[in-house]
């Protein structure tokens, strides 16, 4: 009888059976083998038990050889994960934190981006003011708050443009404006429910577009018309917030441009003087000048508004501790300087008064900086670094700013020149009070090469400052504010990462009920 075992056992060991096959022949085959049976009727045992011991060490061998799993097949996901774990074992976000901060911007924190492209608004805790209230207000020039940015100044520096959102909301519902009667007393839906709006304010334009312009484009509306709702005044009267702050506040908040007289009115750049000023040195551009001062005729001018309504505030509120924040953006961050100067030079025994201005332009030369530096008014203008319109109007000699001298003159023999180029230069426009830069690419949502009207954004603003830390630091990984607004304004200038995310969580642009302002886009809309 023949034993295959050519095919089941290596080449090196068939010698081996091949002296003993003739043993085998008429005994009883291998229970191991399977190409063989047993036959039953042959019960007796093998006769050399050496070659049946190594003939089972073989098929020992030859079974463990084929139970052996194969080699894993090393793949690029494996290399991928294998230098994922050494990275996170490395613990790198403790030498670098901006690893950190990166990684938890991703868009693989799906929890944190529904949280940030959700619908309900999410604020920094409000924390008590106290005795502090004038430090936060601007009395020693907000030092020390800055740089890094204080969690209390971020708070309230939002808020005071969230006041500003809600005048564009309010002139948007309704821009029309009847050239025969009085308008009616206008609802300002309020972001901050502690606070009760008393007057509307108005601003209105000198100059008149020709005859033919109707005939042209009769359909422009309100988009013509010389007088506009420009903004409100509104008075804290919630006991529980007026102890938060220290004190009642009082807050004025303006629009930006909207009409096209207010494009008009941009464009009249050149320096006039102030009327009430005896210093002729002091002067202001003439189209704010003349959306500040001009009556309409239905409506106060914009100055004599604040001031009978701060009179009367003052005096409602006798004896109690007041303050009045100006707060407004592009064109209403221009006429809140101007307010701020009417209000100083016209109201008696006047409570601290302070500006935060958003993306504002510049208003006048160094006499008008001098004038409002003498009043005591604190400025706190937030810029976007990206923003063209905090460049304009005039030619750019000097600044106002003591940050931006020490950068610019730093060597005093010129110091002279410079004074003088200021002083007999018809376009030497200068900026007013502390500034708080803020710079787009900062952010990891918006595209570093954002387009100009969103570096001017209101939104954009107020996102930029809510996740910004300190000049050298990233943005901040735990910043609250919603981005619905920002995608649905600004979705060609947010990362395309963040985009198609937001359309995976279903938040496409006609399911997010965001106001939208009815108007022709501008870059202070």
């Amino acid at each position: 009888m023949q034993i295959g075992i050519s095919t089941t056992l290596p080449a090196k060991n068939l010698h081996v059976f091949q002296a003993g096959r003739a043993s085998f022949k008429c005994r009883q085959p291998s229970l191991l083998n399977p190409l063989t049976k047993p036959n039953p009727s042959s019960q007796k045992p093998a006769s050399s038990t050496e070659l049946t011991q190594q003939h089972l060490s073989n098929l020992e061998n030859l079974l463990q050889k084929k139970n052996q799993p194969e080699p894993k097949q090393v793949t690029k996901h494996a290399i991928e994960n294998r230098g994922r774990g050494l990275l996170e074992g490395l613990n790198l976000s403790r030498i670098w934190p901006e690893t950190k901060a990166a990684e938890e911007m991703s868009p693989r924190h799906l929890n944190r981006l529904k949280r940030l492209l959700s619908k309900t608004m999410e604020y920094s805790p409000r924390n008590n003011l106290g005795c502090r209230w004038r430090e936060y207000h601007g009395c020693n020039d907000w030092s020390g708050l800055l740089d890094p940015l204080d969690e209390n100044l971020r708070r309230e520096v939002v808020r005071y443009g969230e006041f500003v959102q809600a005048a564009y909301h309010g002139f948007h519902c309704n821009p029309a404006m009847s050239t025969d009667e009085a308008p009616l007393p206008r609802h300002v839906a309020l972001p901050d429910r502690c606070y009760k709006v008393t007057k509307s304010l108005y601003a209105t334009s000198s100059i008149g577009l020709p005859e033919w312009v109707d005939d042209v484009a009769p359909n422009l509306g309100w988009m013509t018309q010389r007088s506009s709702w420009i903004g409100f005044v509104a008075v804290c009267d919630d006991n529980r917030e007026i102890q938060r702050m220290g004190r009642r506040d009082i807050v004025i908040a303006l629009r930006g441009t909207a009409t096209c007289m207010e494009w008009a009115e941009n464009l009249r750049a050149q320096l006039v003087s102030i009327p009430e000023s005896d210093d002729s040195t002091q002067k202001v551009e003439c189209g704010f000048l003349s959306l500040h001062k001009t009556r309409g005729i239905h409506v106060p001018s914009l100055a004599e508004s604040v001031v009978e309504e701060m009179k009367r505030l003052i005096q409602a509120y006798k004896g109690e501790t007041l303050s009045i924040t100006i707060t407004g953006h592009s064109l209403g961050a221009a006429l809140s300087l101007l307010v701020a100067d009417e209000i100083s030079s016209c109201v008696s025994q006047v409570p601290p008064v302070a500006v935060f201005s958003f993306g504002g332009p510049r208003v006048g030369n160094k006499g008008f900086v001098n004038r409002l530096n003498e009043k005591n008014v604190k400025v706190l203008r937030i810029v976007n670094d990206q923003d063209l319109i905090t460049r304009v109007p005039g030619a750019f000699i000097g600044d106002g700013s003591k940050q931006h001298q020490k950068e610019k003159r730093k060597n005093d023999s010129f110091e002279r020149v410079f004074d003088v180029i200021d002083d007999n230069n018809p376009w030497a426009y200068s900026h007013v009070g502390t500034e708080l830069r803020v710079d787009t690419k900062m952010s990891p949502y918006l595209k570093p090469d954002a387009d100009v009207a969103c570096c001017h954004d209101l939104e954009a603003y107020l996102h930029l400052v809510d996740g910004f830390l300190s000049s050298n630091c990233p943005f901040r990984s735990n910043a609250k504010r919603s981005l619905v607004k920002l995608v649905h304004d600004q979705r060609s200038n947010m990362k395309q990462l963040y985009t198609h995310k937001a359309l995976s969580l279903n938040l496409e642009r006609d399911r997010v009920r965001v106001p939208i302002p009815s108007c022709l886009p501008s870059p202070s809309s």
